[in-house]
């Protein structure tokens, strides 16, 4: 726990950041270290679990709120004791020391026997991370899916005891039960004692003398599964699915942690999405610019007509009001916006090119007022 970094520096963001900031900045650095992306590389995929983390706390209000108040140990409960403060008394005198002692050594002070925790005390399993890819209109339309993940779970032979049939666990000797042993040293300030795991029963406080052959005494085996996940309408690249109690199973009891899916939506070649609105590009005749004309628009959901009119510019962009994505969790949609360009046209024969330009001789300045309008602030110019 102690080599990880703050998140946000990690996101790259100042703590007064604002929500828009922290997705904004999380879409940015998710695209950046993406798996896909990078194929092998162990360094980018770490660095972007490091990146879900930081934005599953910051994007939560309540769990930022812990998180700028404690630290990592207000939102990861096995996240170790924080910094301890000095106390009512100070260091003015020696009354104190022994609540000093209680944060730095885990309860042990100056002859005190409080443990830190109860390692036989219910447990959250840790959560688990799997990507699922989909297309743009799976994103758009939501869709369920199937991800393979491996994950711990509590044996079946042994129920999580981790004792063999016709057996039990007991009480270590050793540390009776406490999980951490106090050792004393000689120091130039007398006896110092420091707390360590206990090597017999490896923290847990209790041992077991005929483990059980499945899970060798663990109380957990390792299996593959197969999670279907229910992909929201509208989810955007980058975004991710939680599923509760999905992940790791706990210990003691424990609630089991979560299994996080990070979303992977492949690029369209027809559309590109800004938040829930979306962007397409057609190419139109000049006859069609110049005329106008009934044009047929794909949108997320189906082909739309729309009358381009007559005189339409190249680079024109029209709206579509509600034909964008629909909202996640929502009813209402983004829009859709069409740019046209005219496409001009090539290989030409040359009756065609002789019918040109017959037909430009027929136009003048007022058919052409951007045209018009440049020379005429050329001639003003240098005139």
């Amino acid at each position: 726990m102690a080599d990880k970094r703050d998140y946000y520096e990690v996101l790259g963001v100042s703590k007064s950041a604002s929500e828009d900031e922290i997705k904004k900045a999380f879409r940015k650095m998710a695209k950046q270290y993406h798996p896909d992306l990078h194929p092998g590389d162990k360094q980018a995929e770490e660095k972007f679990k490091e990146v879900n983390e930081a934005y599953e706390i910051l994007s939560n209000p309540e769990k930022k709120s812990r998180y700028d108040q404690f630290g990592f140990a207000g939102v990861d409960p096995n996240y170790g004791a924080g910094a301890a403060g000095a106390g009512a008394g100070g260091f003015g005198g020696f009354a104190d020391m022994g609540d000093i002692f209680d944060s730095i050594f885990g309860g042990f002070g100056f002859g005190g026997s409080r443990a830190s925790s109860n390692p036989n005390a219910p447990r959250r399993g840790s959560d688990i991370r799997a990507t699922a890819n989909i297309d743009f209109m799976e994103a758009c339309k939501g869709k369920t899916v199937k991800v393979r993940v491996n994950k711990t779970v509590q044996c079946d032979e042994c129920h999580g005891s981790g004792a063999a049939a016709g057996s039990s666990t007991k009480t270590c000797p050793d540390c009776n039960g406490k999980g951490q042993r106090v050792i004393s040293q000689q120091s130039l300030f007398g006896s110092v004692r420091q707390v360590v795991t206990c090597e017999r029963c490896k923290g847990k406080g209790k041992i077991v003398d005929t483990p059980c052959r499945k899970c060798s005494g663990q109380g957990v085996v390792k299996k593959t599964d197969e999670v279907e996940v229910s992909i929201p309408a509208g989810i955007a690249d980058g975004q991710m699915v939680r599923l509760a109690g999905a992940g790791n199973c706990g210990t003691n009891g424990g609630s089991n942690g979560d299994l996080l899916v990070s979303i992977n939506v492949r690029p369209d070649p027809i559309f590109e999405r800004d938040g829930y609105d979306v962007w397409t590009e057609i190419p139109i005749t000049y006859t069609q610019a110049a005329l106008g004309d009934e044009i047929t628009i794909p949108t997320v959901d189906g082909k739309v007509t729309y009358t381009v009119p007559e005189g339409t510019q190249s680079g024109t962009v029209f709206r579509l009001r509600g034909k964008g994505i629909q909202k996640v969790h929502s009813t209402s949609h983004g829009d859709h916006y069409v740019r046209v360009n005219i496409e001009v046209p090539k290989n030409l024969s040359k009756e065609q090119k002789t019918i040109l330009r017959d037909y430009e001789k027929t136009l003048s300045d007022k058919n052409y007022a951007k045209r018009k309008s440049f020379f005429e602030k050329l001639k003003n110019k240098f005139s």
